[in-house]
């Protein structure tokens, strides 16, 4: 399971925003939440879009630093080729 999940979780705890506050901003139950942040399910390309705009509603950093993370460094993929 996944990158999302592990992206989700640092940004949550790096800007203390909490599960519910995203579940809520989202408009989704904050159970869903806990199984992508817990990495029990991953979360569909179109929810992760859903994530980062509701990050962006809390926190534009913090949306700026899910996608980061989420994609990755593109140099640093280039470096490991």
């Amino acid at each position: 399971m996944g990158k999302a999940g592990k992206a989700l979780r640092q940004v949550l705890d790096i800007y203390g925003i909490s599960q519910n506050k995203l579940a809520v901003t989202m408009g989704t139950g904050r159970p869903n939440v806990h199984r992508w942040v817990n990495e029990i399910r991953d979360p569909v390309a179109d929810t992760v879009l859903e994530i980062r705009d509701a990050l962006k509603k809390i926190n534009p950093v913090a949306a700026q630093e899910f996608i980061r993370l989420y994609l990755g460094d593109a140099d640093e993929d280039e470096n490991h080729q």
